[in-house]
C-alpha cells in the first residue's frame, strides 16, 4: 500500500476502534445504571437504561457499516483483517451485554418496593465485577493486548463462583422465606444476566487474543453449566 492508502487504513482502524470503545463505555455505564436503579427501586432511571440502550444498537450499525467498508475498500491482510473482523465481532458481543443490562432494568419495576429483601444489597458488587470484565477487556483490545486478554478470561471464574454463592444464598432465603418466590425469582433473573455479561466478557478477550496473535487461546476450563451463547 502507498503512504496515503497506509494512512487513511490507519484512520479508519482508529475510528473503529473509537466506535468500539464508545460502545463499550455505554455498556458499562448501562450496567453500573441498572444495577443502580435495583438497588434504589428507582423507576425513572430504570426506564432511562431501556432507552439509552438505543444508542448501542445505532452504535454497531455503524460498526458494521465501517467494517465492511474497510474490507472492501482497503483489502487489509493478516493481523489488520483479523483486528477489522474481531472489531465487527466484537460489537456484537457488546450490544448483546448492553441488552442484558436492560433485561435487568426491566425487572426493576417488578420488585416489590415497600417490601425490600435484604439479598438486593449483595448484588451490586457483582454487577461491578461484570463491568470491570468489560472495561478491562476493551482496554485490551483498544491496546491489541493478548495478555490483557488471558487474565480477563482468567478472571471469570471469579465471577461464576461470585454467581454460584448468590444463587445458594438467594435460593436458600426463599426457602426460609416463601412470601419472597416472586422478587427471589427476579433477583435471581438479575444474577444470570451479570454471569452471562462476564462469559461474553471472555468472549470478546479471546477474539482480542486471536486478532493479537493469530492463534486461538489455550483451552481453559470454563464453569460447568456456564455455556456461551
Amino acid at each position: 500500500m502507498n503512504e496515503h492508502t497506509v494512512k487513511a487504513f490507519d484512520t479508519d482502524i482508529g475510528r473503529l476502534r473509537g466506535l468500539i470503545s464508545q460502545m463499550g463505555g455505554l455498556a458499562e455505564d448501562a450496567i453500573a445504571r441498572a444495577m443502580q436503579a435495583l438497588q434504589r427501586n428507582d423507576l425513572d432511571l430504570a426506564a432511562q437504561v431501556r432507552a439509552d440502550d438505543k444508542a448501542i444498537d445505532a452504535l454497531e450499525a455503524e460498526v458494521e457499516r465501517l467494517a465492511v467498508q474497510i474490507i472492501a475498500l482497503r483489502a487489509p491482510m493478516a493481523v489488520d483483517l483479523r483486528e477489522v473482523v474481531a472489531a465487527l465481532k466484537i460489537a456484537g458481543v457488546v450490544e448483546r451485554i448492553g441488552d442484558y443490562a436492560k433485561n435487568i432494568a426491566r425487572r426493576v419495576p417488578l420488585i416489590e418496593s415497600e417490601h425490600r429483601i435484604e439479598p438486593v444489597s449483595i448484588l451490586p458488587s457483582m454487577g461491578r465485577m461484570a463491568s470491570e470484565m468489560v472495561h478491562d477487556v476493551l482496554d485490551a483490545f483498544a491496546a491489541r493486548d493478548a495478555e490483557a486478554a488471558v487474565r480477563v478470561c482468567d478472571s471469570d471464574s471469579a465471577l461464576d463462583d461470585f454467581y454460584d454463592s448468590i444463587f445458594r444464598t438467594l435460593v436458600t432465603y426463599m426457602v426460609e422465606n416463601p412470601k419472597t418466590i416472586s422478587q427471589v425469582a427476579h433477583l435471581l433473573f438479575v444474577a444470570k444476566n451479570l454471569e452471562r455479561i462476564g462469559d461474553h466478557a471472555t468472549n470478546v478477550a479471546e477474539m482480542v487474543y486471536f486478532a493479537a496473535t493469530g492463534t486461538h487461546m489455550a483451552d481453559r476450563e470454563r464453569g460447568a453449566g456456564h455455556p456461551k451463547d
